[in-house]
């Protein structure tokens, strides 16, 4: 089965630095196959017959091992990727100069009362659909503008955010994986 791993937090501002070649040796040491990195924020994907649960957590156990510091992983498989791109709320080919989607991958299901909290937070013009474990994220402005983005951690789990385009280019790995 086909894996995306996308770690939380590293080469960010300078922090939590990881070279892309270190991370994808010290995969390949924990067995597993096909490993493939995209860009310095923490994308792999990779091949394993392994539950993710159980992969997710050697992982963090590798790199904390390896690195020095832990990092969250969030999983998803192949299948799941590719549900998240389809069933995506917003339309991409409408978007203005500095609106973007994003996509909030979850390390769990949100809490009811974090998903309370979302709903009555004031986004002002920023939007957002849950779906299970992933929250698609709609900016009017950018990111780095959004009162909504920082809100995340109130959804009580751990939480990576990826662009529309990253998303789709893990998607294109994986389809050149699946060939």
């Amino acid at each position: 089965m086909i894996y995306i791993a996308l770690l939380r937090g590293i080469n960010v501002g300078g922090h939590n630095k990881i070279k892309m070649a270190d991370l994808k040796k010290m995969l390949e040491i924990i067995g597993l196959k096909k490993v493939k990195t995209y860009i310095q924020s923490g994308n792999v994907l990779f091949e394993s017959e392994e539950d993710a649960k159980l992969l997710t957590h050697k992982i963090e156990e590798g790199i904390q091992a390896e690195f020095g510091f832990p990092v969250t992983v969030v999983m998803r498989c192949a299948s799941e990727l590719d549900r998240i791109i389809k069933n995506c709320p917003y339309s991409l080919e409408d978007l203005s100069e500095g609106e973007s989607v994003h996509v909030a991958f979850l390390a769990g299901m949100p809490t009811e009362e974090g998903i309370n909290y979302l709903h009555n937070f004031n986004k002002g013009n920023d939007e957002y659909h849950i779906e299970g474990q992933d929250v698609y994220l709609f900016f009017r402005q950018s990111i780095r503008n959004s009162k909504l983005a920082a809100q995340l951690p109130k959804l009580g789990v751990p939480a990576t955010v990826r662009n529309w385009k990253t998303v789709l280019k893990l998607d294109s790995m994986v389809k050149e994986m699946e060939k």
